[in-house]
C-alpha cells in the first residue's frame, strides 16, 4: 500500500475531493490544489478527462467535454502534476478510464505517473476480475489501483476488499455521479469491508453533496469522496472558482472532523 496514501487515513476521516484536470483549465486546477490542501482535504482525486466518462453524470460529463475542448491531454495533466508536487505532498490518485491508459501505453502510463509523483489510480470500467492487466504495472511503480466497490457487489464484496490497495472505493449509490442522494438502503451491503482488523480504509461516494450528507455517511466509513458538488463550481465560477472550492472543501472537513 503506498505510504502517503496510508497517512491521508492515520489523523481520522479523510475528506477527498475531486476536480476534473482542466475545467476549466489546467491554469485553475492547478491554483486550485493548495487552497483544496489548506482547507483540509486530506487526499485529492484527480480525473484525467475522457470522451465518454461512463460513470459519470451529467455535471462530470460536461467538465470532461469542456476540458478535452480546451486542449487537455494526458501529457499536460503529468506536467501539471509535476508542478503541483514539488509544493505539496499529501496522496493523489488519478481517476480515469481503461482506454485513457490503452491508448498511452499501461507501462508508460504507470511510469511516468510515479515520475511525476501520483500515488494510485482508479479505474471505474475496468472489472475486479480483469485488473490484473493494470494492478501488476501499478504496484511495479509503487502505484495503489484502487478497487471500487458497488450496492450491486454483493457476494463479491469480501474478495474484493480482501485484495483491495489503498482505500475501498464504496459506490453509495445505483447509477453515476451527481445522484441526488445516497443510497442509505444500500449502504448496508458494505458492511464486509469492515470486519478484517487488517482492512483497508473505506470511502463513500456518489451523492453526497452537503456538510450534512458527509457527516452521516462517515460515521459508517473512514472517509468521503464528492465530486460533482465542486466541478458544479468550477462550471458556475470558472476562472474565479478557486475560493469558492476552498470554502467547500473546509466546510465537507470540517463536518467530518
Amino acid at each position: 500500500m503506498n505510504k502517503r496514501i496510508t497517512e491521508a487515513f492515520a489523523k481520522g476521516k479523510a475528506f477527498i475531493p475531486f476536480v476534473t484536470c482542466g475545467d476549466p483549465s489546467l491554469d485553475v486546477t492547478e491554483k486550485s490544489y493548495m487552497p483544496m490542501e489548506e482547507a483540509g482535504a486530506d487526499l485529492i482525486e484527480l480525473g484525467i478527462p475522457f470522451s465518454d466518462p461512463t460513470a459519470e453524470g451529467p455535471v462530470i460529463q460536461g467538465a470532461n467535454l469542456r476540458a478535452l475542448s480546451g486542449g487537455v491531454t494526458t501529457d499536460k495533466v503529468f506536467d501539471m502534476v509535476e508542478k503541483i508536487r514539488k509544493n505539496s505532498s499529501i496522496p493523489m490518485v488519478f481517476m480515469t478510464y481503461a482506454n485513457v491508459v490503452f491508448s498511452y501505453g499501461i507501462e508508460r502510463f504507470c511510469k511516468r505517473a510515479a515520475e511525476v509523483g501520483m500515488d494510485g489510480m482508479i479505474l471505474p470500467d475496468v472489472p475486479f476480475e480483469e485488473k490484473e492487466e493494470f494492478a501488476s504495472v501499478a504496484e511495479k511503480y509503487g502505484l495503489d489501483l484502487i478497487s471500487l466497490i458497488a450496492p450491486t457487489s454483493h457476494e463479491r464484496i469480501s474478495m474484493i476488499a480482501k485484495e483491495a490497495e489503498g482505500f475501498v472505493y464504496c459506490v453509495s449509490s445505483l447509477g453515476v455521479t451527481g445522484m441526488p442522494k445516497p443510497d442509505h438502503h444500500r449502504h448496508r451491503s458494505h458492511g464486509g469491508t469492515r470486519q478484517s482488523p487488517e482492512r483497508h480504509p473505506m470511502c463513500r461516494s456518489f451523492g453526497i453533496s452537503n456538510p450534512e450528507q458527509a457527516k452521516k455517511m462517515v460515521s459508517q466509513a473512514d472517509g468521503v469522496i464528492v465530486g460533482s458538488a465542486i466541478v458544479k463550481l468550477c462550471e458556475t465560477h470558472g476562472a474565479d472558482c478557486v475560493p469558492y472550492i476552498k470554502e467547500y472543501v473546509k466546510s465537507m472537513k470540517d463536518a467530518i472532523r
